[in-house]
């Protein structure tokens, strides 16, 4: 039901995914003496405590000592508390029996109801605050560096699976925007490649539906007109990543075949955690430290708030800023300037030492 109501509202196929397999876990941890619409908040610590274990002991009933790595990232863990947050938000608007939130509605105005109304989440004056998962999140982005990137190109076989790689580095698109690209959406005479919300045979969407142009470099186009003379020839197809050399050809490519791409370049490259969204890291990164304004990175990117731009890629002015003044070497200066003889001697009457406070003689 839950699922549906996701589906219903045009969640993409990788969010409703994502969606069952967190709430998977959920359940297998509830069988089969726990009822979900009888737990507490203190139940869901359990419940974490439950995923950190190696999946081969959660079972067992075997204690894991506290020196024992988690088996799962803080990140992961929250987007998995995160799913069970909705779903009980979904199921406690339809079923008054169900009392369990994982969200509360903070007002803007000081007051302290618990009251809310059906459109809370719509007023200005006040925000929704999740239960969080303590813990480090490592947010370091995974980009790609240009050495591994010639090496994924090299490795290759084909124009088309070049030409989508190079497309995904050069526009900072999503894996779904890539694959529902249309012929009409390269705009060469311009050289802008538009993303356009649209539903598509391979079940490719674009992320929030929210329409958006990037400019490219001509050379992207170049590649193109290689894979179209090549390649893709005599094909009748508005997709511009098709089957080729599997399936139907001319059907648009779909998430497992890139799926089965992205695996045999991790085979032929050694870079086992290769993604194809870390180019979209990469693009956005390369985008910030040549110092693009975040407004621009934000509508290249196609986020739906600049906030969502700042969350992701904020930490990498405070990290840039660093290696700068490393490499400038401000780190080895001392304020204090250089030490000579004289600095050896206690101070006068009328001089105070700076690592010593003052005090108020009257």
């Amino acid at each position: 039901m839950f699922l549906g109501h996701l589906d219903a509202l045009d969640y993409s196929p990788n969010t409703i995914k994502a969606y069952a397999h967190d709430l998977q876990d959920f359940f297998d941890w509830l069988r089969p003496a726990r009822d979900w619409r009888r737990l507490q908040l203190i139940d869901l610590g359990d419940w974490i405590s439950w995923l950190r274990r190696p999946p081969e002991l959660r079972r067992s009933g075997v204690t894991v000592l506290p020196t024992v790595s988690s088996a799962l990232t803080e990140r992961t863990l929250e987007r998995k508390l995160a799913a069970v947050a909705a779903f009980y938000t979904f199921h406690a608007r339809h079923d008054p029996s169900v009392t369990l939130s994982l969200t509360h509605w903070v007002s803007g105005r000081g007051g302290h109801s618990k009251h809310q109304p059906f459109l809370a989440h719509t007023t200005t004056g006040g925000h929704r605050r999740q239960i969080k998962v303590r813990g480090q999140l490592h947010h370091r982005l995974q980009v790609i560096d240009r050495a591994d990137l010639r090496h994924l190109l090299t490795a290759c076989a084909r124009l088309r699976d070049r030409f989508l790689l190079t497309t995904l580095f050069e526009t900072g698109m999503r894996v779904g925007e890539v694959l529902g690209l249309r012929h009409h959406d390269l705009v060469i005479a311009k050289n802008l490649v538009r993303i356009e919300p649209r539903q598509n045979a391979n079940h490719a969407r674009a992320k929030g539906w929210k329409p958006r142009t990037v400019p490219v470099n001509p050379h992207l186009f170049a590649l193109y007109a290689d894979y179209m003379d090549e390649e893709y020839a005599a094909v009748d197809s508005d997709y511009v990543f098709v089957n080729l050399w599997g399936g139907r050809p001319g059907e648009a490519m779909t998430y497992a075949t890139l799926r089965s791409l992205v695996l045999r370049l991790r085979a032929a490259t050694g870079l086992a955690d290769f993604t194809p969204h870390q180019l979209r890291h990469t693009y956005a990164t390369d985008l910030i430290r040549l110092g693009t304004d975040w407004a621009v990175v934000q509508q290249l990117l196609g986020h739906a708030s600049i906030q969502t731009t700042l969350g992701i890629y904020g930490h990498l002015t405070a990290e840039d800023a660093r290696d700068a003044l490393i490499t400038s070497g401000w780190f080895e200066k001392s304020w204090m300037g250089p030490t000579t003889a004289d600095d050896s001697t206690p101070p006068t009457s009328t001089e105070v030492s700076p690592s010593a406070p003052t005090t108020n003689q009257e």
